[in-house]
């Protein structure tokens, strides 16, 4: 992976970095910030966008100025296009399950819920990811902190949705579409990681190709379902385009840069801030309504994903870290040693 500096760094355990004086780059803590704000602000930009647009316009111009960002910074980078048929073949699942899927639930979803409330279904990711894992990686043993935590956070699912009102007032469909969104993650990140964990190129090239794939198939798709835009409605396009280039495209770039300079696990602590940054600007924007039970079965989902997080120390490792490649919202990194 390369830094955010104007030095690039060496893969770990492959050397030592150049001798030159980098550049000094922004405090990780502003960067981490922005982020937070970028892709909590990605609901209301998803909301703004489907005014003007058809869901999967938005998704489409989404994926077409991301991919365009990470396009230019791998020029800048003269990083090589991954290669192999292989690798081509499963970046087109990954691609589907981890950006054109989700992107394209949560564009409906935004139709009929607020941005709010597909903010928080976001959060719930974790909790599916962790539900999975036991199932499917038999290196993630469940522990009665993580078991517990799973089960804290679909209670506060239910909270949000209201479940001892019988969900009066819910439009079903989209919040299942935005459910399923949360759940498209971790499958994909899953598949990934049993297929694509090591291939040899760098995250920003393994993103890129990914975002390339995903722009193809929403512009195969696209075509099917909407007709071309009568008009352009200038308010609608500048969310698409800042979603896109910010949204998708920056944030990436700056997560991978977060990585490795402080590793994956303060990195994607960056989750437990997007629904609280979602449900602000909601409110706070678009003048989205509020009821009591959104923000507190908020805070009881994103403790429960907490928890589902927290692993023991691996018996047998001597203090020797253990290398892994992990998923960053739909992008690559790769972490440093874990105890």
């Amino acid at each position: 992976m390369r830094t955010t500096t104007t030095v690039t760094a060496p893969e770990p355990g492959l050397g030592t970095a150049p001798r030159s004086t980098p550049r000094r780059a922004l405090d990780w803590r502003l960067r981490f910030g922005a982020l937070s704000l970028i892709w909590g602000f990605s609901f209301l930009l998803i909301k703004v966008g489907t005014h003007g647009y058809a869901p999967f316009q938005v998704t489409l111009g989404r994926l077409v100025f991301g991919t365009a960002v990470l396009a230019a910074a791998m020029a800048v980078k003269r990083e090589r296009i991954p290669r192999g048929v292989r690798t081509w073949a499963h970046l087109t699942v990954a691609a589907f399950l981890l950006n054109a899927l989700p992107f394209s639930l949560f564009a409906y979803a935004e139709l009929t819920i607020p941005s709010t409330l597909a903010g928080i279904c976001n959060a719930t990711s974790p909790l599916w990811g962790m539900a999975l894992s036991l199932v499917a990686l038999s290196e993630d043993r469940p522990t009665r902190v993580r078991v517990a935590g799973l089960g804290l956070g679909f209670l506060g699912v239910l909270t949000v949705l209201g479940a001892w009102q019988g969900f009066h007032g819910l439009d079903a469909r989209g919040t299942a579409m935005a459910l399923l969104a949360s759940l498209s993650y971790p499958i994909g990140w899953i598949y990934v990681r049993r297929t694509l964990a090591d291939t040899g190129f760098s995250a920003l090239s393994m993103t890129g190709a990914q975002l390339f794939l995903a722009t193809l198939q929403l512009a195969v798709v696209t075509p099917l379902f909407t007709s071309f835009p009568s008009r352009f409605a200038v308010l609608p396009l500048l969310a698409i385009v800042a979603l896109g280039t910010l949204g998708t495209g920056l944030a990436l770039l700056i997560q991978y840069g977060l990585v490795t300079e402080v590793g994956p696990t303060t990195a994607q602590m960056v989750t437990y801030f997007i629904p609280v940054i979602a449900t602000g600007a909601g409110v706070a924007v678009l003048g989205e309504s509020l009821r009591w039970s959104t923000p507190v079965g908020a805070v009881v989902v994103l403790a429960g994903a907490a928890l589902t997080q927290v692993r023991g120390v691996r018996s047998g490792s001597g203090g020797v870290g253990v290398r892994r490649r992990v998923r960053v919202r739909g992008g690559w990194s790769r972490s440093s040693p874990r105890p």
